[in-house]
């Protein structure tokens, strides 16, 4: 039985927020990623959505001794969808490869109450940057819907579990992007979606 291997769009790109060691670059066809809102989280997080146009980079990576289960606790929000004839990689024909993605009719755009947080989207371009360069931060830029979406800008004092340090010119490269797509960042003091 061949061991089993996730196709990662987000986070998971960002080598620093994993022990993955095996896991390289690799495009997912079909598929596009999507900012979405859910009653599993309190904020807006991405999700791939079906697209028979559009291509996605992102990591192949095993899951570790074949422990599906601590896999789907980190992805608690996901369902695993197959997808091993999707994506252009080296592993065997017969390999289990999947995708995570919100189930569908189970998500809603972002809004003032589940905003998307800007430290997720920092961790998310240094990882498309490390992995995919420039390039790749465009492309991730180009593939990805819901940039009129409300994004708080917690980086003073990041929320995203998993934010990282970034360097000054991969903010400054974050902060083009976002403009280049016309987002809407908001201070923290606007809202906070985690008060009660």
């Amino acid at each position: 039985m061949q061991p089993g291997f996730f196709f990662g769009y987000g986070s998971l790109v960002n080598r620093r927020t994993h022990a993955y060691e095996d896991a390289h670059p690799a495009q997912l066809s079909g598929w596009r990623r999507a900012w979405r809102k859910t009653t599993l989280r309190e904020v807006a997080y991405l999700t791939a959505v079906p697209d028979t146009t559009a291509q996605i980079d992102g990591l192949v990576a095993g899951v570790p001794g074949a422990d599906w289960a601590a896999l789907d606790a980190r992805e608690r929000a996901y369902m695993r969808v197959p997808a091993r004839h999707q994506v252009r990689t080296h592993l065997p024909e017969d390999a289990d490869l999947v995708v995570f993605a919100i189930r569908d009719g189970h998500h809603h755009n972002p809004d003032a109450v589940s905003p998307v947080l800007l430290s997720y989207i920092d961790v998310v371009v240094q990882g498309y940057l490390h992995v995919f360069g420039e390039d790749g931060v465009q492309r991730f830029f180009d593939t990805t819907d819901g940039w009129d979406a409300p994004i708080l800008d917690d980086r003073r004092r990041p929320l995203y579990p998993r934010h990282q340090k970034l360097q000054r010119k991969e903010t400054a490269l974050v902060n083009d992007m976002l403009d280049r797509v016309g987002a809407k960042v908001q201070p923290v003091s606007s809202f906070n979606p985690l008060k009660d």
